[in-house]
């Protein structure tokens, strides 16, 4: 069967927004990889293309690079590991930005990163599907009103990108408000309220903090046991650190001696109704991939009992 299509050739993926956007309705050829998401790991992927000379095409849903730092994060968000670690392939960030740089710098530097590599996304491109034709050995891409034919595909549209709201007993009959954390932006909008966060995550545990430090009256559902490390160790990052000595020394090593200076730092986590795993953090993350919460502060508003930690399952007592 014969199919027409247009073809797109750039050397370096420059101007193949405009001829996309310019097509007809026919299928267009990428002579190379489509990309969906504009977000730090799309800008990378699009940047190392870049720097090798391979065109591609980047669809983007929303109307910005980074639109789930831009859109989906509460204001006082930073990123919880140093900047030396986060930086993107070819271009660190700049000199004055704080080691745990803010969401508002974060965002600044997609936004020059995508400046400086001339990362051109076709904004408001959202994805319906994307079907591989094993026949004729490559993808078919649908989004919006056109269809892009390409020999690779790659998704980089990040794993937290859709809500998840669990099923919380009695909430039917709960009179407040309910929202999800890509909602929560100041815990200012909360002041004198009591607030209920569910889940103790590392976003769960900062937006507790941010409520508590604007007068709200927080309880946080914790049912899970879960590791709480400290965000440094003796001026370091404790990320850092244990990347270091995973080079040197076996995991359950490292987690042993991580356990021993949160303890020391933190303190007893279970006497505030917060349980640890039996396995150590760093396996915990191997095995399960889930992240331990490093502590920017929230834990020692738990010990000194302005943020109330409940073990209460189900929640319905904790919604009136």
């Amino acid at each position: 069967m014969e199919m027409h299509t247009t073809t797109i050739q750039e050397d370096k993926g420059d101007g193949i927004f405009h001829k996309a956007m310019n097509s007809e309705s026919k299928p267009v050829w990428i002579p190379g990889p489509v990309i969906i998401g504009a977000g730090p790991s799309g800008l990378a992927v699009a940047a190392c293309l870049k720097e090798r000379g391979v065109p591609f095409l980047m669809l983007e849903k929303e109307s910005c690079v980074g639109s789930l730092w831009r859109l989906k994060t509460y204001n006082r968000l930073q990123l919880h590991l140093p900047k030396e670690t986060c930086k993107l392939p070819h271009m660190p960030f700049p000199p004055e930005v704080p080691a745990y740089p803010t969401k508002k710098q974060f965002i600044s530097y997609l936004e020059a990163y995508a400046k400086h590599f001339a990362i051109e996304p076709m904004f408001r491109q959202e994805v319906q599907s994307a079907i591989y034709d094993a026949r004729m050995g490559f993808w078919r891409v649908q989004a919006n009103e056109s269809e892009f034919l390409c020999r690779w595909f790659i998704v980089a549209t990040g794993e937290n990108a859709e809500p998840v709201l669990p099923n919380i007993e009695g909430i039917s009959d709960f009179k407040g408000s309910l929202i999800h954390t890509s909602r929560y932006k100041d815990g200012a909008d909360f002041e004198g309220q009591k607030v209920l966060v569910v889940g103790c995550g590392n976003s769960g545990m900062e937006i507790s903090l941010d409520l508590c430090n604007n007068d709200a009256q927080v309880s946080l559902a914790v049912r899970d046991k879960l590791h709480i490390l400290p965000r440094e160790i003796l001026g370091r990052s404790t990320f850092c650190i244990s990347t270091w000595l995973l080079n040197w020394f076996p995991v359950k090593l490292v987690d042993r001696f991580l356990l021993v200076c949160s303890q020391v730092i933190l303190g007893d986590t279970h006497k505030m109704g917060i349980r640890r795993p039996k396995i150590g953090p760093l396996e915990q993350k191997k095995s399960t991939g889930k992240t331990p919460v490093l502590d920017v502060g929230a834990f020692s508003k738990i010990k000194s009992g302005k943020i109330k930690v409940t073990n209460s399952f189900p929640l319905s007592s904790c919604l009136h």
